[in-house]
């Protein structure tokens, strides 16, 4: 288990690199930034947050 925050983000990150030397990146469709959050919904849907904005989106 992570013993940081910033440890989980690194492995998401790490996991969304599905070709080597490309990574493949969500981004904030609201102001743009690459700092997104995966976050499970109630109804056990996925859903994404800005953790620079604070947008949420599905």
């Amino acid at each position: 288990m992570p013993a940081s925050i910033l440890e989980e983000a690194a492995g998401l990150l790490e996991a969304a690199d599905t070709r080597p030397g490309e990574p493949t990146l969500l981004h904030c469709p609201s102001c743009g930034s690459a700092h997104v959050a995966q976050v499970l919904g109630d109804n056990g849907g996925v859903s994404y947050v800005c953790t620079a904005c604070g947008h949420i989106w599905s």
